[in-house]
């Protein structure tokens, strides 16, 4: 499996997501998936500390905990770097997303420990904010993300789910520590909504132009700056059309029919499924893909992207389709 690197951390091309890991998906399930991965040359993980509180009887450490206990059975250590997210973890039992924790210094500092506890790790590999907080200063929360770092109980810092303006303003107040986000998380895929128009749930923060401009602009200042991307597959709209049904009015433009038409010939000329072309696209557009997967079918289906190579003409072909 082709690497990249976050940070200055190699990592696999491919990021496995652990969401419903520990919850909707079984043990047994999880730890295949897992060491399927982790065969194929998959080393980046990505959880949050309130997966999947919305599912009904679950509380919301379900993935970190899981993640924890399949990292002891298994002797894992410095070889599989994982990501989790805070600030999004309800304060009440039953809560939703207007009782969440928020980024202020003492949640981040907590939660960051609880998380830490979870996983089974002396330092946390790569720690998010998992969504803006409107009620704490920027400066408040990545003085106290800086803090963490400086205390060797996490590596690496990222952000997701925030809008440009309050991205830019974080990492200048975090550049005043030393200790900028140097990854970001994102919903992305190949097919664009209008911005306009609400997404399917609004608990996702689509990549917007200005956002790309922005991390090609800090990328090329120096400034390293990664973006992965979550839901890239679009829960399967590519290729079940009660799925794609389900993405709603945002995706409803002549752009969307002239996108996969495109990308239904680079599927024919590549011999690859659409899934796979999406990911290769991504990847090529240096954005590392954050799957998620039910079984291991899926999941090797996504591994063989990473090694898929479009030609520099079925890029042009994909990235000029509108």
């Amino acid at each position: 499996m082709r690497h990249t690197e976050i940070g200055g951390r190699k990592v696999s091309a491919l990021c496995l997501g652990a969401m419903k890991f520990g919850s909707q998906t079984d043990d047994a399930t999880s730890a295949a998936i897992l060491d399927r991965f982790i065969a194929a040359g998959g080393t980046f993980v990505d959880t949050a500390d309130c997966y999947q509180y919305w599912v009904e009887g679950f509380e919301g450490h379900e993935s970190e905990t899981f993640l924890g206990r399949w990292r002891r059975a298994n002797g894992i250590t410095d070889e599989v770097v994982i990501a989790t997210k805070i600030g999004a973890q309800p304060t009440v039992p039953g809560g939703g997303p207007y009782d969440q924790e928020g980024l202020s210094a003492e949640v981040v500092a907590t939660a960051a420990e609880r998380s830490r506890r979870r996983l089974g790790v002396d330092r946390i590999d790569l720690l998010y904010t998992h969504k803006e907080d409107p009620h704490t200063p920027l400066e408040e929360t990545m003085a106290a993300l800086s803090r963490l770092v400086d205390e060797d109980t996490v590596s690496l810092l990222g952000m997701s789910n925030h809008r440009t303006w309050r991205l830019e303003r974080a990492r200048a107040a975090a550049g005043d520590h030393g200790h900028r986000p140097t990854v970001l998380q994102y919903r992305y895929s190949y097919l664009q909504p209008r911005h306009e128009v609400r997404l399917e749930s609004p608990a996702f923060t689509h990549v917007t132009p200005e956002l790309l401009d922005y991390v090609r602009a800090e990328n090329a200042a120096g400034r390293d700056l990664t973006l992965v991307a979550y839901t890239p597959l679009l829960s399967g709209a590519y290729v079940r059309p009660e799925r794609a049904a389900a993405l709603g009015p945002a995706y409803d433009h002549p752009g969307t029919r002239n996108r996969l038409a495109a990308l239904d010939e680079v599927a024919r000329e590549t011999g690859a499924t659409r899934n796979q072309v999406v990911l290769a696209w991504l990847i090529a557009g240096g954005v590392v893909p954050l799957v998620g997967v039910s079984g291991v079918d899926q999941l090797d289906e996504a591994v063989e992207a990473v090694d898929l190579t479009l030609t520099p003409e079925q890029r042009r072909l994909l990235d000029e389709a509108h």
